[in-house]
């Protein structure tokens, strides 16, 4: 189950678009029997969040909190939280030539990705991202 809270206004048409993709991804990732919740936001929360958490004073487009450790053999019902900066989403969208629903739904996958326990420490890392990045926008 994906649950979308807005804290910002998105684009009409977004969410269902958010909810249907996510759940079809995770339904391939073979976690299609849990659930996630994606908050559509700004670049102040997101930027508070980074800096509680991380220790950096500045924003970024999305932020993952998993309810559970990555790893653990138990992985709970809910996943976990992806925190989307619409502010940032909308530049990087404007940036790439892409939209803004089409930059929200990478990052929702990008966060998916992290709360299944993946990181990007190293080039090699990114392959995963890019896989599932690329994947959500087919569905």
């Amino acid at each position: 189950m994906v649950e979308v809270v807005r804290n910002k206004r998105p684009p009409r048409g977004l969410v269902p678009r958010l909810r249907r993709a996510l759940a079809a991804l995770m339904e391939e990732l073979g976690v299609g029997d849990k659930g996630v919740t994606v908050i559509l936001t700004g670049d102040r929360r997101l930027r508070a969040l980074k800096r509680e958490w991380w220790g950096e004073d500045e924003a970024t487009d999305v932020l993952s909190f998993p309810h559970y450790e990555p790893g653990d053999p138990f992985v709970p019902p809910h996943l976990g939280d992806i925190w989307i900066s619409l502010d940032t989403a909308r530049r990087q969208a404007e940036a790439r030539g892409a939209s803004l629903e089409e930059e929200v739904l990478v990052l929702a996958a990008h966060g998916l990705w992290h709360l299944l326990g993946h990181d990007h420490q190293k080039e090699e890392d990114w392959e995963g991202f890019r896989r599932v990045q690329e994947r959500i926008l087919a569905l």
